[in-house]
């Protein structure tokens, strides 16, 4: 289903954030998606005008699927200084005495790579497990992104929300978070967070970290959105995959990856309409084997676009 993108001029800012119309594709690990009006907001009072009208957030633009015609709505990247950490320990919230270090503010906006190379010099741990994942800070948080050595919210002390109706600070203990969910609803923008990390060593980080890394070395190294389909009832869902014939089946310029089945990769040109068909290529085989249909990991934008996949 193809849904038709608002045209013509971006929409004025009236604080000078700058705003412009581009394609979707170059903000995506993916490389699909079509255009979209892109607020590029550096303050939470540009933040604050940003989400006057319908919008969207996008972050790294990992685990997201972008429809190839774009969302009509803004689509607000976070930058400048909701793109930055201070790493500086809190005084009032840290304990020196048993290495507990809660950090000044870190914006969503931050690379969650280069965030995890500071965190693991300065020797700080409780985030290495989520080692690999190309996101920003505030996507990650979301969807309480990780891998089986460790997930986000083990390292999170206070996290800032905006919505139109204003901002709020919440605390993991405010939430029902779980297994790749925060329990944030959609739509809502992580400003910031406030990390809670222990001292550690380099070495002891940095260790955890290869740990953690050296279990990924399987999976694919081309342009992908990351793992399609949540495991199944604790079962691999690319071992189901695999089991099922499907590694390296082909729609266009997308692929089921032949290193890990649980991954769509982008061999050059692909367009979100490759990628949706082999999600449900996938769905469609191996339906018959499960008691109900795999969930996707992805982010399907507009959400109308793949409406038989939620």
């Amino acid at each position: 289903m193809q849904l038709a993108a608002a045209s013509g001029q971006p929409s004025p800012s009236r604080l000078g954030t700058r705003v412009e119309r581009l394609p979707l594709a170059r903000y995506t690990t993916i490389g699909v998606g079509g255009e979209a009006e892109i607020w590029f907001v550096e303050t939470l009072e540009a933040l604050a005008e940003a989400v006057e009208q319908p919008y969207r957030i996008l972050g790294g633009g990992s685990n997201l699927v972008i429809d190839d015609s774009g969302v009509p709505e803004r689509v607000i990247r976070l930058s400048g200084p909701l793109a930055k950490a201070d790493l500086t320990p809190d005084p009032e919230l840290s304990d020196p005495a048993s290495g507990l270090i809660v950090t000044g503010w870190v914006g969503g906006g931050t690379p969650l790579p280069g965030l995890l190379r500071k965190l693991q010099a300065l020797g700080w741990s409780n985030l290495e497990g989520t080692v690999g994942i190309p996101g920003q800070v505030g996507g990650s948080v979301w969807m309480n992104a990780g891998t089986r050595f460790g997930e986000m919210f083990d390292g999170l002390h206070t996290i800032e929300i905006v919505t139109p109706q204003g901002v709020r600070q919440v605390t993991p203990d405010d939430l029902n978070w779980g297994y790749r969910n925060s329990d944030i609803p959609r739509g809502h923008i992580i400003s910031r967070v406030r990390l809670k990390l222990q001292q550690s060593t380099p070495e002891a980080v940095r260790e955890r970290m290869e740990q953690a890394d050296a279990a990924r070395k399987g999976q694919p190294k081309m342009k992908t959105p990351g793992c399609a389909f949540k495991n199944p009832g604790g079962v691999s869902a690319g071992l189901l995959i695999d089991r099922a014939g499907l590694k390296g089946e082909q729609i266009g310029q997308a692929r089921i990856a032949p290193e890990h089945g649980n991954f769509i990769v982008n061999l050059g040109g692909a367009t979100a309409a490759d990628v949706l068909g082999l999600l449900r290529l996938v769905r469609g085989r191996l339906a018959p084997e499960l008691s109900g249909p795999l969930e996707l990991e992805y982010e399907i934008w507009p959400e109308e676009a793949a409406a038989d996949l939620r």
